[in-house]
C-alpha cells in the first residue's frame, strides 16, 4: 500500500498528540503511584499509570482514526488484525524503572502499514525530549534533524541491551552476550527501556543494540526512528528484521556486520572465568 506523505505527516501528528497526553499522565502519577503489580512473570510490573496512560492513546486514535487496528500492551489486540494499518502502543516502556522513580522511561507509539513499520514516536516526559519519524520524512529530536553515529569500529562503540523478563527461567537469557560484548567494546549499557535504546542509537548517543524477548510495541516506533536516522536494524545473524521474532539487532550500521558476528560467535558464559582463554577469543 502506497501512503501519501500527507497523510503520513498526519498521522505523525496524531501520534504525538498522544504521547504528550499519556505523557502528561505518567508526569502527574511519577511520584503518586499506589497500585504496582506483576502480570505473571516475576519482574514484569503494571501500574496505574501505564493504565491511564494507554487509556488516554487509545481515546485519541479512537476519535481520529476509530477504524484502524491497534495493539497496545495492557489492552492486547483491539480491532480487526486484518485492517492494514496498525497501532503498537507501549505507554510507559520502562515500568520498572518509572515503578523506582529511576528517570528512563517513555512513551512508544508506532504505526504499521501492511505488517511494515512506517511510523513512529517516543516521547520521554522526564527529559521532554520528543523523537519523531515517518518514512521518507526523516528523523528528528524536538524537530531538529538526527542522525546515527559515525563510529566505525567496535572496540571503539558503546552498546545497550536489556534483559527479558523470563531471563531467571532460560539459559536463552543474554547474558554471556553482555559479558563478551563488555569485554570487546568501551561499554554496554543496560537502560531498561528498548524504546529509548533505539531513540539513542538514532540520534548517535549509542551506536549499537541487541536485545531478545521484545513485543512489537516495544519496538515498532524505534525501528523507523532509527532508520529514518540512517541505521540499520536487522536479526542477529543479519537477515531480514522480524517484529515477531523478538529479536532486534539495530546499529549505526558502520558497526553492524561486526557486531552481527561477534553475536553469532559468543562463547559459553563458563569461559570468562579464564582470562586466557579469553583473549584467544578476541
Amino acid at each position: 500500500m502506497i501512503v501519501d506523505p500527507n497523510q503520513l505527516q498526519s498521522f505523525l501528528d496524531l501520534a504525538t498528540e498522544a504521547a504528550y497526553v499519556a505523557g502528561a499522565v505518567l508526569q502527574d502519577y511519577a511520584d503518586n503511584l499506589k497500585q504496582i503489580q506483576e502480570k505473571g512473570r516475576p519482574g514484569d510490573l503494571v501500574t496505574e499509570a501505564d493504565k491511564a496512560a494507554e487509556a488516554k492513546i487509545l481515546d485519541v486514535l479512537h476519535r481520529f482514526v476509530p477504524d484502524h487496528a491497534i495493539l497496545a500492551e495492557e489492552s492486547g489486540q483491539i480491532g480487526d488484525r486484518h485492517n492494514p494499518f496498525l497501532w503498537a502502543i507501549d505507554p510507559l516502556d520502562g515500568t520498572t524503572n518509572y515503578a523506582h522513580r529511576y528517570p528512563i522511561s517513555a512513551v512508544s507509539i508506532g504505526l504499521m502499514i501492511e505488517g511494515i513499520p512506517q511510523l513512529g514516536v517516543i516521547y520521554d516526559p522526564f527529559r521532554q525530549e520528543l523523537f519523531r519519524a515517518a518514512s521518507g520524512l526523516g528523523a528528528t529530536c524536538n524537530q531538529h534533524p538526527i542522525q546515527v553515529s559515525a563510529t566505525r569500529e567496535l572496540e571503539k562503540s558503546l552498546l545497550v541491551t536489556g534483559f527479558a523478563y523470563d531471563r531467571h527461567q532460560t539459559v536463552d537469557n543474554n547474558y554471556a552476550e553482555f559479558c563478551y560484548l563488555t569485554h570487546l567494546t568501551q561499554g554496554v549499557r543496560r537502560s531498561g527501556s528498548a524504546s529509548m535504546d533505539l531513540a539513542y542509537v538514532a540520534c548517535g548517543r549509542l551506536d549499537g543494540y541487541w536485545e531478545r524477548g521484545l513485543s512489537p510495541w516495544d519496538v515498532t516506533a524505534g525501528v523507523v526512528i532509527l532508520q529514518e536516522a540512517g541505521g540499520t536494524v536487522t536479526a542477529y545473524d543479519g537477515s531480514a528484521f522480524d517484529l515477531r521474532s523478538g529479536r532486534i539487532l539495530a546499529t549505526n550500521g558502520q558497526i553492524h556486520a561486526r557486531l552481527s558476528q561477534a553475536l553469532q560467535n559468543v562463547p559459553p558464559i563458563n569461559v570468562w572465568a579464564d582470562g586466557d582463554r579469553f583473549s584467544k577469543l578476541r
